[in-house]
C-alpha cells in the first residue's frame, strides 16, 4: 500500500535511519502513485538526507508542482536548492513556506522560527547550531 510504504520510509528519513531501505519504499510508493505530492516529497527528501541533491531538486520541484502551496513542501525545496548551491532561489522558497502558514497549519510538521533563521544565517549556520551534521557539498553537475 503506497500509503504505508510512505510513512514508514518517511518517518525512517527523518530518524535518519535506514536510509537506504527507506529509498526502496518510497521509490515504491512514488511508482504506485506518481501524482502524490506528499509522496514524491518524500523521495525528494530521502535523498537530500542521503546527499543526492541533483536527485533531490528534481524530486521537490516535481513535488512543488503537484501541490505548489505546502509550506513544508516549500521548505524541503528551499533546503535542496541551497545545498546545490542555488541561495537566492531557496530563501525564495523558504519566504513562501512562511506565506503559506495558516491557523490550520500543524506546528509539529513545520517551525516557522527555524525557517526564519535560515532566511537570517542560512542553512548551514542553522545546521551548526542545532549540532546536526552540515551539508556535504560535492562537485556534481547540475
Amino acid at each position: 500500500h503506497p500509503s504505508v510504504l510512505n510513512y514508514l520510509g518517511y518517518s525512517w528519513v527523518e530518524q535518519r535511519r535506514n536510509l537506504d531501505q527507506a529509498l526502496d519504499m518510497i521509490k515504491r510508493a512514488v511508482a504506485a502513485r506518481p501524482e502524490d505530492g506528499f509522496i514524491t516529497d518524500s523521495l525528494g527528501w530521502v535523498n537530500y538526507r542521503l546527499g543526492n541533491y541533483q536527485d533531490a531538486v528534481r524530486g521537490m520541484e516535481r513535488a512543488v508542482e503537484l501541490i505548489p502551496v505546502d509550506p513544508v513542501l516549500n521548505d524541503h525545496l528551499g533546503d535542496v536548492y541551497w545545498a546545490v548551491g542555488r541561495r537566492q532561489e531557496a530563501a525564495f522558497q523558504w519566504r513562501r513556506a512562511l506565506s503559506f502558514l495558516t491557523d490550520e497549519t500543524d506546528l509539529n510538521e513545520i517551525d516557522p522560527d527555524r525557517i526564519r533563521r535560515k532566511l537570517e544565517v542560512g542553512l548551514d549556520q542553522v545546521l551548526k547550531e542545532e549540532g546536526a551534521a552540515p551539508i556535504v557539498y560535492s562537485n556534481e553537475g547540475g
